[in-house]
């Protein structure tokens, strides 16, 4: 399969499942609320050494709000619940509670798979604290030295998906990093996914276990181009640069919606191959075949 030049190799993607929370940050402003998501996603790329994988989804218009103030959408997800809300619990309370002028909210419907926020957070009010019922959901008002912060009491999850990805293999290091970026700025625009790596691409893809027994992750070496004459390298003689993008989402369907408008995007002059990481399908039930996502028409 040859698409604007470049080639797409025959291969998967190996994703994985995890709990999924969506949180709604509103502020008195646009600027503190992607404030508030900036820090309370940072240090969430990927759960091989974080206690989560979280972005910003999207940003939200006050019609989109609970409060009718700006806002944001932020994802976190995690391999339990558990996980989950110790992440969630923790990151609202460091780095939205903190923000000035911030509230927080769900995201997602409530069952009996949801998590406890605004009900552990609350105790920082000291027994100051008040509850509230509307519509049948529960929010917490939490006295802060601005006025208030209000929390929603508990926060829905749902079955998720990470660990889709794909790799682009450039002539150079513009190249690919060019191709990388466009094809970011493409999956942005889709809800219901992130990405969860800095700047949404990743420089240091992994391969699964080490010989250091210590480590559960290194170096993917078969994708170093400094490393071609001493491995066994999967990169042709002209590629110098490769980078990864890795994608989480609320269901399979979107990872692989995100799969083919990142790859499309990518590809181009200087863009030798589109690959993809997997471990033979003992990482992930999730296979994300490139060929079979990029056959399907989008409207």
């Amino acid at each position: 399969m040859i698409i604007d030049g470049t080639e797409i190799e025959d291969t998967f993607a190996e994703a994985f499942p995890m709990s999924a929370a969506r949180l709604i940050v509103t502020a008195v402003s646009s600027d503190w609320a992607l404030t508030a998501g900036r820090m309370a996603t940072g240090y969430a790329a990927s759960v091989i050494g974080c206690d989560a994988e979280a972005g910003i989804e999207k940003v939200l218009a006050p019609d989109e709000t609970p409060d009718g103030r700006p806002g944001i959408s932020l994802l976190f997800f995690a391999f339990s619940r558990d996980a989950l809300q110790k992440a969630v619990v923790n990151r609202v309370g460091q780095c939205i509670l903190t923000c000035p002028t911030t509230a927080c909210y769900n995201g997602l419907p409530i069952d009996q798979r949801a998590i406890r926020v605004g009900g552990n957070l609350r105790f920082f009010g000291d027994g100051w604290q008040i509850s509230k019922l509307l519509d049948g959901r529960r929010y917490w008002r939490i006295p802060c030295m601005d006025g208030e912060f209000v929390c929603e009491d508990r926060f829905g999850t749902i079955k998720s998906v990470a660990g889709g990805n794909f790799l682009i293999l450039g002539e150079s290091q513009e190249v690919a990093l060019r191709a990388a970026e466009a094809a970011v700025g493409a999956i942005r625009l889709l809800d219901g996914v992130i990405l969860p790596f800095p700047g949404g691409i990743v420089r240091s893809g992994s391969k699964v276990g080490s010989k250091y027994k210590k480590l559960r992750a290194s170096v993917n070496e078969a994708y170093c181009p400094t490393l071609k004459g001493v491995v066994s390298s999967a990169l042709p003689e002209s590629v110098s640069a490769v980078y990864e993008i890795v994608i989480d989402g609320i269901d399979q369907q979107i990872v692989e919606e995100a799969t083919r408008t990142g790859i499309r995007a990518a590809c181009g002059p200087g863009i030798v191959r589109i690959s993809a990481g997997n471990y033979g399908g003992k990482l992930g039930p999730f296979h994300i075949r490139l060929h079979d996502v990029l056959k399907v028409k989008t409207v």
